[in-house]
């Protein structure tokens, strides 16, 4: 169930309802006792569970995609180094 933030127009006062999404908005402020409560629009927040998701899978890495991309990353590196030692092409004319 979502948390709903309402602030009410009257006083002031803040507070915080876990409410069915189906449920009717509350209207009637706790600590003024006036109908002037509304709504307010906030960012919603929630946590993505089980297998398959980056919270829990590729967070970390995995070590599998890592080898592989430094694998890649090493062989170009090893063909630059050895053009630059054999000597005529690294150095201008």
């Amino acid at each position: 169930m979502p948390i709903y933030e309402y602030q009410c127009q009257a006083c002031g006062e803040m507070l915080e309802a876990l409410q069915k999404i189906s449920d009717a908005p509350l209207v009637d402020c706790k600590a003024c006792g006036k109908p002037e409560l509304k709504k307010k629009v906030s960012a919603a927040a929630f946590r993505l569970k089980g297998s398959g998701w980056y919270e829990t899978d590729f967070k970390t890495g995995n070590k599998r995609n890592l080898a592989s991309s430094s694998e890649s990353g090493n062989g170009t590196a090893n063909k630059a180094d050895s053009n630059s030692s054999s000597g005529g092409s690294s150095t201008p004319a």
